[in-house]
């Protein structure tokens, strides 16, 4: 199983693709895709944005990236924001076919329509390097895009997939190894029920409070791979953006 950590350079969401580990010591649980047996156990079928995000990952690396994008936008139909960043750098970039700066743009307003200063940077000079026709267009574009994508569409799908993965996987695998409660992992051994069934990975509010944690504190220029790279933060226009947030957005 290929970890969720850092592949590929697609400008600064390259550096950001690790799954939240800093959320360790924010919310005091550990990262549960860096645990094999978690894995094995079923814990990614729980968790579609982070299996197609992972998924993803595996096509960037293979190169295969029309497969990519595709995984990407699946993780991203269930509010994976830094799934839905990357799909606005390959669009960005022209990675998957033909380059288009207005999808980008739109792209990348959903990955920071949480506020995420990481994506929301990028958003503004995406929107700082677009020309005003191109910046309609992206207005334009942002309806459909945002309903299929966007948190109002995407976190009642996420909700619904954890909720139905707990509720199938719930006695199912469970046995008792030792006094307390055991998911019992074939050919891994065995995880304490109350680590697998952690709440913050499964009721979708504490779940996205557990992303949040990370995300929104995440600056560019603070993480790292290979030799440092800084970004200085773009001048913000006065015109309006996308995001939802934005009176003017159609």
């Amino acid at each position: 199983m290929r970890r969720l950590t850092p592949l590929f350079a697609i400008g600064m969401i390259a550096t950001a693709l690790a799954f939240p580990t800093h959320a360790q010591s924010t919310r005091g649980a550990a990262d549960p895709t860096l645990d094999d047996t978690m894995v094995a156990g079923g814990f990614l079928d729980g968790h579609p944005d982070l299996k197609f995000r992972n998924m993803g990952l595996d096509a960037y690396g293979r190169k295969d990236f029309v497969e990519a994008i595709n995984r990407f936008k699946q993780a991203a139909s269930y509010g994976d924001k830094p799934s839905q960043a990357v799909v606005a750098e390959m669009y960005w970039d022209g990675i998957a076919g033909d380059r288009d700066r207005v999808l980008a743009l739109v792209w990348m307003d959903m990955a920071a329509e949480r506020g995420y200063d990481f994506f929301s940077k990028k958003r503004d000079y995406y929107w700082n390097s677009l020309t005003p026709e191109e910046r309609r267009q992206a207005l334009a574009r942002a309806r459909d895009v945002f309903a299929e994508y966007g948190d109002a569409a995407a976190e009642p799908r996420l909700a619904a997939a954890l909720r139905r993965e707990r509720g199938r996987m719930t006695g199912s695998r469970v046995g008792s190894m030792t006094s307390s409660v055991q998911v019992i992992v074939p050919g891994y051994g065995s995880i304490d029920a109350s680590k697998f069934y952690d709440p913050q990975f499964w009721d979708p509010k504490q779940y996205r409070a557990w992303q949040d944690a990370y995300w929104t504190d995440l600056k560019p220029g603070r993480v790292e791979v290979g030799e440092p790279v800084k970004v200085a933060a773009p001048t913000v226009e006065s015109e309006p953006s996308p995001g939802q947030g934005n009176a003017d957005r159609p």
